[in-house]
């Protein structure tokens, strides 16, 4: 005889690392089920996916022979059906918790092996599955294999069903053999949003309303929710693999250009210098153009790095001039970063060139992440260019350029003011709204 609530769960333990060879464990026991859920990690990806720069993640799911009174032959040659429809539901639901870019290019096999089967395997399994793959991903992490983590949101699983009438949580096998109706939902959290990766429903015993599913749905909905603070419960530390901002190094040694991009994009990654992520290198811009330098750079560093990279290429345009000094701004007089000597030979190539001399400082940023396809964005400031120096900020040529915004010459400007419309921010702020763009 069932003596719980409709709405309670049944007794869940989950004992995560519970063998010590895989990757990741965890064993989970829902009242008499027992899954033994593994994550092993290999190298390398199917075909399908080779010199993407992405990862991949499958699930298999067996039950033991001993799992049920009646004694279960094991897969032979052809395997289960049902076995092999519950393995890619489980695939299905722990790929939707990641970003499998961010894996590099190796697979993640989860393995659940039912041990005791007393209803609700399958979604047991999905539950235990995202405690051992949270654990493989916390030793990728503490190996050096990867830098960031895969598991954006979490996931777990639960069934529910109409019995007697009536919605109930979590059947186990009495329940479910004279369940009216059964669903299996998966459902993911992240940033505290709940939404559905996957829902199962079947009218065992009779078609069920448009208000039966709702109320088993927000039935579902509280039960994952308890779920989900048991796999926190068990995975202790290694809850910290889930939803972490991902990791952006810059590709600059500059300290006032690290904390400027750092208050622009820290609010979506978590932003590091070169020297930080221990990357030294010198690439050579070879570009025609501010864009091709920027994306030569990002793409250099992020394979040095194995993470998104982002890099930007700058200079100032003069009309006059035909767009020089352009991406020779910087060595400009033939040496590189001698602004005097860059300034001077500025003034004296447009010693008889009439006002307005009009000019814009451009720059173009490049955000390279692995298996993704780069972003590139062009942002510029408009103004002119004066006869004599003025204020005693800034850098380059900032003395010598008259901004239209600020009505004043970004040496003058405060370092506030400058970054507010400077083309570095109007190219990251392009940049934003095509990464915000991607999540809509």
């Amino acid at each position: 005889m069932n003596e719980r609530a409709s709405g309670e769960l049944r007794e869940l333990n989950i004992y995560p690392g519970f063998t010590e060879m895989a990757a990741g464990s965890a064993l989970v026991c829902a009242g008499k089920t027992r899954v033994l859920c593994t994550a092993s990690v290999q190298e390398g990806v199917p075909p399908f996916l080779r010199d993407t720069g992405r990862g991949w993640l499958t699930a298999e799911y067996a039950m033991l022979p001993g799992s049920t009174p009646q004694r279960k032959a094991r897969d032979g040659v052809k395997k289960d059906g049902r076995g092999v429809e519950i393995g890619r539901l489980i695939g299905r639901s722990l790929r939707a918790a990641c970003d499998l870019t961010r894996l590099g290019e190796r697979t993640i096999y989860i393995d659940c092996d039912v041990l005791q089967a007393d209803g609700g395997t399958r979604t047991a399994a999905v539950t235990g599955g995202f405690v051992a793959l949270c654990l493989a991903v916390q030793k990728l992490l503490d190996e050096g294999r990867i830098v960031d983590s895969p598991v954006v949101r979490q996931v777990a699983a639960v069934s529910v069903g109409i019995v007697k009438g009536a919605p109930t949580l979590d059947l186990d096998y009495a329940l479910d053999s004279r369940a009216e109706a059964d669903v299996n939902v998966v459902m993911t959290r992240q940033d505290g949003e709940m939404a559905y990766a996957e829902v199962q429903g079947t009218g065992e015993g009779r078609p069920y309303r448009r208000e039966e599913l709702d109320a088993l749905l927000d039935l579902a909905q509280a039960g994952v929710e308890r779920l989900m603070g048991k796999q926190l419960e068990a995975l202790g530390e290694a809850a910290g693999v889930i939803g972490r901002k991902p990791v952006l190094v810059l590709a600059t040694g500059n300290f006032g250009k690290v904390k400027e991009l750092r208050a622009m994009l820290g609010g979506r990654f978590d932003v590091r210098s070169m020297r930080e992520m221990g990357a030294e290198m010198d690439v050579e811009e070879t570009g025609e153009t501010f864009e091709e330098n920027a994306l030569i750079k990002a793409e250099a560093l992020m394979r040095a790095t194995g993470c998104a990279a982002l890099a930007d290429d700058s200079g100032l345009m003069v009309d006059a001039l035909g767009g020089r000094p352009g991406v020779y701004s910087a060595r400009y007089c033939g040496v590189h970063g001698d602004d005097e000597a860059n300034n001077q030979l500025l003034l004296k190539e447009l010693e008889n060139v009439p006002e307005p001399r009009t000019a814009r400082y451009a720059a173009a940023v490049a955000l390279c992440r692995p298996g993704l396809e780069p972003l590139v964005t062009y942002g510029t400031c408009e103004g002119e260019i004066l006869r004599e120096y003025r204020g005693e900020g800034g850098f380059g040529y900032d003395p010598l350029f008259f901004s239209d915004d600020l009505q004043m010459t970004l040496a003058e400007a405060a370092p506030e003011a400058k970054n507010a419309i400077s083309h570095r921010a109007r190219a990251v702020e392009k940049l934003l709204k095509l990464l915000e763009g991607e999540d809509a």
